[in-house]
């Protein structure tokens, strides 16, 4: 989603690109070390660089049978170890906006 896009190319170049590797790994498996569910609809892509810890929510999209996606709603940097409350609420507050429409 747009607001991911942003946070992902606001980031310097070799930042993103080690968040978007992350995500590559991912789609080969279900690896908790790179995406990790936080919420009954919620999931987290984890990408650790250069003492910085990058997230991207995301959620499934199913609808389609044939054509399953993961949708990221945004970015932030994480500075605690548990994902923020606000970041969920966030984050789900952009799946339901997206689901709607």
């Amino acid at each position: 989603m747009e607001e991911a896009f942003v946070f992902l190319n606001g980031l310097p170049v070799k930042h993103a690109e080690k968040i978007l590797q992350g995500i590559r790994k991912s789609q080969l498996g279900n690896d908790p070390v790179f995406f990790k569910k936080i919420d009954s609809d919620i999931w987290e892509f984890r990408t650790r660089y250069q003492g910085l810890q990058y997230r991207l929510l995301a959620f499934w999209d199913k609808r389609d049978m044939n054509n399953t996606l993961v949708i990221a709603t945004h970015g932030f940097i994480k500075k605690q170890s548990k994902v923020p409350d606000s970041q969920i609420k966030r984050a789900i507050a952009i799946r339901l906006f997206y689901f709607k429409n």
